[in-house]
């Protein structure tokens, strides 16, 4: 068994130099991490590397051979080959899901440059494992201090939810190969060179703007089958069948027939939170916009719901606490996230205005849970003192300024408007 050479002899060791590091953490739970941790092993990664897993990551040296001390539980291993001038090539990463006292082998591609999918031989794990005393000194303990905020991040994502997002080949990557769409997806593949063939001269004036005509003259591509995450569909209707014009334009206001319909196809309400989380992960550390995008019109959706506010109180609860650790925990003034979500003075922040209808909704709501009005309140003020947003005034505030010198004054119109 692979504890018994973790533990035996340099048990005491281990535990004094993680009690002597910067981690805050107790004697008690140095001894879980060593009898209980996982342990990633990398063979031939080149030096230099950018590696990392979970939130934090690192330039590989020449001892480095992998990551010891894994809490079990989910975590995202990701990966940048970096040239001879520092630059580094698009990220890419996996999913993984560690058991007690796991010992996980990867070996390094030199030809595709990334981590090879080939199972590693039981003989050549055996034989690391029972060398577990002179490979620990190659091994780089996890980093202790982000497991608070990477288990927040990730607290909704079940390993079947893994399992049905993540892309088939099992790699997320933050840049797609592109390859042309078949004829049945593209009418007109070979005509598809001048605007004048793809699209007759009528249908292409009509095209509102500029970067609408832009996209109409680039060529119609799609993702190598198996690389893409695989979310959970939006429905571009957002209203149903049959609907009333008068329905289309309450439906086009208040997206709680978008949300119903996401959430039918969810075996529970918090496996949407989960399918957030997912995406926002492969955002902000996988660097897919693809996520990105993703994550953003499912919290649109949400935000928007007026009418379910009621009937999903403790979904909106969820919601907002994990928008909370995603943008105000994570979303440092040097991540990438912070850098798309810190700007809202132009008012072409989509987040911000999503969260800015919510929390409206929430205030003008009837009978709306008091624990949910306190969340939202809580949220709220967190992202002005945290993130610098302005949400405007509150309803107390607003009456104020409706008291005073804007106040509606009441105009007494001459007699030959009454006819």
């Amino acid at each position: 068994m692979i504890l018994k050479y973790v533990i035996w002899v340099p048990c005491d060791y281990f535990i004094k130099r993680i009690m002597a590091s910067k981690m805050e953490i107790s004697q008690e739970v140095a001894k879980q991490m060593l009898m209980e941790g996982g342990i990633l092993v990398i063979l031939d990664m080149p030096v230099g590397t950018e590696f990392g897993i979970d939130v934090k990551s690192w330039n590989t040296g020449e001892k480095f051979k992998g990551v010891k001390m894994i809490p079990p539980g989910l975590h995202y291993i990701f990966y940048s080959p970096v040239n001879e001038y520092g630059d580094s090539a698009p990220r890419s990463g996996f999913f993984h899901s560690f058991s007690k006292s796991e010992f996980l082998v990867r070996r390094w591609d030199r030809k595709s440059e990334s981590l090879s999918s080939e199972v590693i031989k039981a003989e050549e794990v055996s034989r690391l494992k029972s060398n577990i005393l002179n490979l620990d000194k190659f091994l780089g303990p996890y980093p202790l201090d982000v497991w608070k905020t990477w288990k927040s991040l990730t607290n909704k994502i079940s390993e079947e939810l893994v399992k049905k997002l993540s892309p088939q080949s099992g790699e997320v990557r933050s840049a797609l190969e592109l390859v042309p769409c078949d004829k049945e997806n593209a009418k007109s593949s070979e005509e598809s060179k001048t605007p004048s063939r793809r699209l007759s001269g009528r249908k292409y004036k009509r095209l509102s703007t500029l970067g609408d005509k832009e996209e109409a003259l680039l060529p119609q591509m799609k993702p190598v089958a198996g690389t893409e995450l695989r979310f959970t569909p939006i429905p571009e209707q957002h209203f149903p069948e049959g609907a009333s014009p008068s329905e289309i334009t309450r439906h086009s206001l208040d997206s709680s027939y978008v949300l119903e319909t996401i959430l039918s196809s969810c075996e529970r309400p918090s496996d949407l939170i989960g399918e957030m989380q997912f995406a926002f992960v492969c955002f902000l550390v996988g660097h897919s916009l693809e996520a990105f995008e993703h994550w953003m019109e499912l919290v649109g959706v949400a935000c928007r719901a007026d009418s379910a506010l009621l009937k999903h109180a403790s979904f909106f609860t969820e919601l907002m606490s994990t928008l909370e650790v995603q943008l105000v925990s994570s979303c440092g003034d040097d991540s990438v996230a912070g850098d798309l979500l810190a700007d809202v003075v132009t008012g072409q922040n989509a987040i911000y205005s999503a969260l800015r209808a919510l929390f409206q909704n929430i205030r003008e709501g009837d009978d709306v849970d008091a624990r949910l009005q306190a969340r939202a309140l809580h949220l709220k003020e967190q992202l002005v003192s945290r993130m610098g947003w302005d949400f405007g005034p509150d309803e107390a505030e607003e009456d104020e300024v409706e008291a005073g010198e804007y106040a509606p004054v009441v105009v007494e119109l001459p007699d030959q408007f009454d006819k």
